[in-house]
């Protein structure tokens, strides 16, 4: 039986060169966790088990169905509040925002055959059993972010800036605007992967 493998069959959404470019994607579903806070702290490990938990635990009730599926990447959109940060560009925010600041919304994309049935009761056995409470908090979201610029960042988390500074420079020189909330799509896990071989897709919505 093969898998159905989201990174094969959506390569332009999961592949991104270093160098900014302007693409365009659908509306989409995905597994999601809110959250707020230092991603270096627990909360934040907590909400990505609960996550994967959750995503596997629908992948395993798809495969006994003969509709397997590989769970893809990890994914966030980021924000903060911007009245109490006025006027930051895109490469400013990481570096002047306090960490305790930034809002979340980690992300697992999942097929369009997954339905929300099988997510609430998913989602309900697993909070039932106790086992993760953080499970209780996911939820079914849906995105679509149209026009979007991007470019793969390659190294360590503290040096987006350095990308985000291209970006924003080619949202500029190309007449854009910001539409949207600030995504990343973790290419490599970064709880096993040295800082500087980490790849991470970094994409801003436009209009």
């Amino acid at each position: 039986m093969e898998k159905s493998d989201l990174t094969k069959l959506y390569k332009s959404y999961y592949s991104a060169t270093e160098t900014p470019k302007i693409v365009t994607f659908e509306k989409t579903q995905y597994l999601a966790i809110l959250g707020k806070g230092d991603p270096s702290l627990k909360g934040f490990s907590d909400a990505i088990e609960a996550l994967y938990a959750t995503a596997y635990a629908i992948k395993f009730i798809y495969k006994a169905l003969k509709n397997d599926f590989v769970v893809p990447k990890l994914e966030g959109l980021w924000w903060y509040d911007e009245t109490l940060y006025k006027d930051l560009t895109i490469d400013e925010a990481p570096q002047k925002v306090k960490r305790s600041e930034w809002e979340y919304r980690l992300m697992i994309r999942m097929p369009d055959f997954v339905t929300a049935e099988v997510i609430e009761q998913v989602v309900a056995n697993t909070a039932a059993k106790k086992l993760i409470p953080e499970v209780k908090d996911i939820h079914l979201f849906f995105l679509e972010e149209g026009k979007c610029v991007q470019a793969l960042h390659v190294g360590p988390f503290n040096k987006e800036p350095e990308t985000l500074n291209r970006i924003n420079d080619f949202i500029l020189a190309n007449n854009l605007s910001r539409n949207g909330l600030h995504h990343e799509i973790y290419l490599s896990d970064f709880r096993k992967t040295s800082p500087d071989k980490l790849k991470t897709i970094l994409r801003e919505p436009v209009k």
